[in-house]
């Protein structure tokens, strides 16, 4: 889950002086190299400038208009006050991004205590200056306002941009992070696995045709099929990966994206797909197998027969943005060749009311 963060963002202080108003303004005056930057909330006509400066900041992960209208402008929960924007002499120079669910991902909990912070940057011409730390204390400060004692960094869902910090790529961000309180939670890795030449190998050939022999089936699923697929993710994997599968198919996606599998009775026991995360075809994901079905090669099989699928789509790489590296998931990845690409820390912040 994603938010970039920039290299450079300083931890200290600054000595500048800072006067809020009542409406979440403030003001940055002092005599530093970058001059006078306002902080405020986000308005209309931020965005293209904000996705701009991003770029600027952090050119590891920028992100699009588009995607940054979908992930941010256009989510339920987005609240312009929760995004905070700084700005020197008419151009944004930084921003940092809060939000509480006010719509659940599912059911009819909003996760009353979390928040989260999908997303800082500072640009590089007004680093080292403190604004970092202004930045995310402003928004810490507007999620304490509703109540939240608990904030994750960056993993939110359903509209994350990464799944974590990348420390290895944004070492003074970390710290900065650290500073302000934030703990490692949970880690999490990329993998990418190049698919020219893939084929499947043999002895997970002989376990599909076992497996057949034995009753399973697979294939794309049929219209029908989709409410036992939608039951499994929801049952087995929480609501956001059912909400993922529902928005695919809805925008478009076509249902040979999917692979499933169904046991002897007919129920859906597993699936693998590709395409689901804003139809990018070479994206692995989401993917998964009932408890009572592990550990008999059905995830192997789904895997690698999504793996064709994608090749025949004309994809030349499968990857994906997180799983745990020595989870039973990561070693099926690695031994089908996924290799690790970037390790993200998922990072919280936890305040006794």
């Amino acid at each position: 889950m994603t938010g970039p963060v920039p290299p450079g963002v300083a931890g200290g202080r600054d000595g500048w002086e800072e006067a809020g108003g009542r409406d979440g303004r403030s003001r940055l005056d002092g005599g530093s190299p970058t001059g006078r930057v306002h902080v405020r909330t986000f308005a209309p006509g931020d965005g293209a400038p904000l996705v701009s400066a991003w770029a600027r900041s952090v050119p590891y992960d920028p992100v699009t208009r588009e995607r940054f209208r979908r992930h941010v402008l256009l989510d339920p929960n987005f609240d312009p006050a929760g995004l905070r924007v700084a700005v020197r002499d008419g151009e944004v120079v930084g921003a940092a991004y809060g939000v509480r669910r006010r719509v659940p991902v599912g059911g009819s909990d909003l996760e009353p205590e979390q928040g989260w912070i999908p997303f800082f940057f500072v640009d590089p011409a007004v680093r080292r200056a403190g604004l970092g730390r202004r930045l995310l204390t402003g928004v810490l400060g507007w999620l304490a306002g509703h109540g939240r004692t608990r904030v994750d960094f960056a993993s939110y869902t359903p509209h994350y941009f990464l799944p974590g910090l990348d420390r290895d790529a944004y070492p003074e961000a970390a710290r900065l992070l650290t500073d302000l309180g934030f703990t490692p939670r949970l880690e999490a890795v990329a993998m990418d696995r190049g698919l020219v030449g893939h084929r499947m190998p043999e002895a997970v050939r002989q376990r599909a045709d076992a497996l057949a022999a034995g009753g399973y089936r697979f294939g794309t699923p049929r219209d029908d099929d989709l409410v036992g697929l939608l039951r499994l993710a929801e049952d087995e994997f929480g609501p956001d990966w059912p909400r993922t599968i529902r928005h695919a198919l809805d925008t478009g996606a076509p249902p040979d994206r999917i692979v499933t599998a169904h046991d002897p009775a007919g129920r859906v026991v597993g699936w693998a797909m590709h395409g689901a995360y804003e139809g990018l075809t070479e994206r692995f994901g989401p993917f998964g197998v009932r408890a009572d079905q592990r550990g008999t090669g059905l995830g192997k099989v789904l895997l690698h027969l999504a793996l064709e699928r994608m090749r025949a789509a004309g994809a030349h790489t499968a990857w994906f943005l997180w799983t745990g590296e020595h989870s039973p998931a990561g070693q099926l990845y690695r031994a089908a060749g996924f290799a690790t690409t970037r390790r993200f820390q998922v990072l919280r912040r936890e305040v006794r009311p």
